[in-house]
Order: C-alpha cells, then structure tokens, then sequence
C-alpha cells in the first residue's frame, strides 16, 4: 500500500491582468515540475489564474489600479486588501510566495508574510525597475525577496551591482509568442511591397490615446502632405477603447483602417514595414517582430515630475536591452508632429536609419535567447530549488 502523495501549498500574489497572465502561465509549468506532489494555490487572481483552478482572497479589481492620482484615491481600500493578503497567506501556512509584477502592491505583501514566515522562500516574478529608478529597493529587497525572476537581460547583473537578492534572467514571456507576431520569409519579402504598410499605435490606456492620437493624427497627416509619402494606414486598437479610438481618428486627415483583438494585431505586425507607437511593452513587440519604428509618449503633469527622478537613457525597453537607442524617442513636449515627423520619414524606405534599426533588432534576438525551454518552465525550475531540498 502506497503513502498519500506530499502536498504543497503556494501562495500567489498578483496585482493587475498583466501579472494574471504570466501568473496563469507559470501555474502547468509548476504542476509539471512537481509532478510527485498535490498542489494548492491560493492568493490574490484574475480570470487567467483562476482557469488554472486558484483560489482567490478578492476580485482582482479590487487591487488593479493604475496612475498615482487614482492609487491616491483609493489608498485606504487598497492598504486594507494588502494587509488582508497578507494575513490570509499566513493563516493558509503556505510553503512558498510567489509575487508577480505590481511592486507597490506584492512587495508590502510580500514583507509581511516573510516577518511572519521566516522560514518560507519568497520568489519575485518581474524585478521592480530598480536599475531606472529608486536603485535603493534592490538592497532592500534582500531582506524579503530569495530570488528575482527577471524578464530583462540585463536585470540580474543590474541587481549585482545594487545589492539586491539573487537574480536570474527567465526569459521575456513575448519570447514564447514570438511565431504568432514574427513575418515568415514569405511575408517579410512583400514588406517592400508598395504601398508599405505603417502601423500606428498609441496606447492602450485612455490616457494614453487622449494624449497620442492628436499628435499621432498630425504627424501622418505631415508625411503624407510635405512628404507625399504612399502607405497602408493600419492602426491596431483595443476593443474597450474602440468608441474613443473612433472619434479620435475622425479628425485626421489619413484615416486609419482599424482592426481588434491581439490576432489582427500579430497579423498586421507580420506585414509591416514601419511603425509609430507609444511607449511600452508593445515597442519590444515590435523590436521583435523586426518592425522599425519611432515613439512617443506624453503623460500627466505629476507623472512628468517623476520623470526627472528616472536614471536611464531609454524609455524604450529595445533601446535598454541593446545598449544602444538605435529606436528614436520622444517625451512630453518632444512628442510634437515635428519631431515624430523627422524619426518617421526615414523608415520608410531603405536608409541608414532603417538598416541601424533592423540590425540592432538581430542582436536583441540573440541577447534575449535563453538556453533551453521556455520561461514558465525556466522559473519553475528556479522555485523548484528554494521549495525542495
């Protein structure tokens, strides 16, 4: 007769949908490498976490708030959810805390369950931008954090020089996307085709678009009436924004043919020969889908204050990861038709900008590799060893 299987209970703390998909992610990767064991999850989950049968203290709408303004707001709510978190994780007894992404929220989470559990590993899934700013948390986190899992190459060597926990680069979770959004021999030779087709895409927030789409209407309207330059306007949008995006675009002088949902997207990136986009994580998807592109960016009034604390020479995560800001950028008052205008016009068509781009896109393919696997199975493979000795 057979002993009943050894349990393990992991906590699991994320704090906006970004985090619930990679968290959702992260869960089979776990199962797989504890095949010998019954596994629990509890914590705080979106929809995606929950599909993986976790439990979850409270909706994730609860906790997922983005901008300092609406954070300010609902400070006392959210101060009581973590707290609550907290607590709840260390009644459960859980074996391990993984926290995923939203530092503001998982590391004061993560803090006091590891007072309370000294004895438990606490794995961090997405360093906090230490190397951009607020350098001073990496040393910090040693008192919390075992291991950081990083998304960004660069990050473990960052976290070397700060004093900051263990760190190891997992992967980017984009690396396991990257056939959905990448052109085929076939379709990157018809990228020349005429007309080229220019992507356009600013944002997904309405923040975001309330600031872009004027100055992004402009500069198109600029290439096509100075320049006479001939181009597909394609411009990818999110679908709780469609009526915003709309109206936006009715004022433009090019109109946009617009498309939704992340497949259209991947489909248009697969064909595109140029875009202009606002900073984030898509300027790294379209790095990788080789797409050049020039970006721009414009945010509040408190959020342009913090800029100035910011210690990095990038906004543009391309641009960090090589070395080098082959991506041209521009910030705030920077971000006018003028200047978007001048980083534009030259990508579409075969110039030394172009080339510099396409090039420098070669080398983030081969500094974002990772050895074997993916980067589920890569992090779970690294909490395999703190959980089990």
């Amino acid at each position: 007769m057979t002993g009943a299987r050894p349990h393990l209970k992991f906590g699991v703390v994320v704090g906006e949908v970004s985090g619930d998909a990679l968290g959702a992610k992260l869960l089979p990767a776990l199962r797989e490498r504890f095949s010998n064991y019954d596994l629990d999850f509890v914590g705080t989950a979106g929809p995606l976490l929950h599909a993986q049968g976790m439990k979850s203290f409270f909706p994730l709408a609860d906790i997922a708030v983005m901008g300092i303004v609406p954070v300010i707001k609902r400070l006392p709510s959210l101060l009581r959810r973590i707290q609550e978190t907290a607590d709840r994780l260390i009644a459960e007894k859980i074996d391990c805390l993984i926290i995923v992404d939203s530092p503001d929220f998982t590391h004061r989470v993560a803090r006091k369950v590891k007072a309370a559990l000294p004895h438990i590993p606490v794995i961090d899934y997405v360093s906090p931008s230490v190397w951009a700013w607020r350098p001073g948390r990496a040393k910090a986190m040693r008192g919390y954090i075992d291991h950081v899992l990083a998304l960004l190459p660069f990050e473990p060597v960052a976290h070397q020089k700060l004093g900051g926990p263990p760190c190891t680069y997992v992967g980017h979770p984009l690396i396991e996307r990257r056939e959905l959004f990448r052109s085929t021999q076939e379709e990157a030779q018809r990228r020349s085709s005429e007309p080229p087709i220019l992507l356009v895409l600013p944002g997904s927030r309405r923040s975001e678009i309330t600031r872009l789409m004027p100055v992004f209407g402009e500069t198109i309207a600029r290439l096509k009436q100075i320049h006479q330059v001939d181009f597909d306007l394609i411009l990818p949008a999110v679908d709780h924004l469609k009526s915003e995006i709309e109206d936006l675009a009715k004022s433009w002088a090019v109109k946009p043919r617009l498309i939704f949902g992340e497949a259209a997207k991947y489909h248009a990136f697969r064909k595109a020969y140029a875009a202009l986009a606002a900073s984030g994580t898509v300027t790294l998807e379209l790095a990788m889908a080789h797409v050049p592109m020039a970006v721009g960016y414009r945010v509040g009034a408190i959020e342009g204050q913090i800029r100035h604390f910011i210690n990095v020479p990038s906004v543009v995560l391309a641009n960090l990861i090589i070395g080098e800001n082959i991506v041209p950028e521009r910030i705030q008052g920077a971000c006018n038709a003028d200047h978007l205008t001048n980083d534009l016009f030259p990508l579409l068509s075969d110039t030394e900008a172009r080339r510099r781009q396409l090039k420098g896109f070669d080398r983030l393919d081969q500094l974002m590799a990772i050895d074997e696997g993916n980067p589920s199975v890569k992090a779970a493979e690294i909490v395999s060893r703190y959980v089990i000795k």
